[in-house]
């Protein structure tokens, strides 16, 4: 399972669960599927800006996600939309992207936060999202947009 779908797991566990170690975390990523180790949840906490912090009974630490800055949010949501994205292809005026297993959502959420004038709305199932767009000629376009989202050299 991807990098991409291991972090979005770690973020909805430490919502739901008071984790107070590293290795807690890893049982409950095995528990789901997940083949990894300590040092990778090191590194994943490190990279998503999560801290430590009193749990509610005040005895206890527990990890949370630190609220960030919403440029840091969008580009994160570009970091897994450009790893997880697997193909780009239009017809008529629907754009159909494939992800990988379970990415669809959070690939998507980039999409809605672009807001594309030309994009009348989202849909995403587990690997796959539907762009519907408002006209034709539009389709084209935006799929080319998406698909320089992939190459940042484009948007330079």
């Amino acid at each position: 399972m991807s990098r991409a779908n291991r972090q979005i797991r770690i973020l909805d566990i430490i919502s739901k669960h008071d984790i107070d170690t590293q290795e807690e975390l890893v049982m409950y990523l095995k528990a789901e599927g997940f083949n990894v180790t300590q040092a990778t949840i090191s590194r994943d906490i490190k990279e998503m800006n999560i801290i430590k912090t009193l749990a509610a009974d005040g005895k206890h630490y527990k990890y949370v996600a630190r609220e960030q800055k919403d440029t840091s949010t969008s580009d994160k949501f570009l970091g897994i939309f450009k790893s997880t994205v697997l193909s780009i292809k239009a017809a008529e005026n629907l754009v159909v992207l494939r992800t990988e297993p379970g990415s669809a959502g959070p690939a998507s959420e980039l999409i809605d936060r672009l807001k594309y004038e030309e994009v009348l709305g989202v849909i995403a199932g587990d690997n796959t999202i539907f762009v519907a767009v408002d006209t034709i000629p539009h389709t084209e376009m935006i799929r080319q947009k998406l698909e320089d989202l992939l190459d940042t050299t484009k948007l330079r």
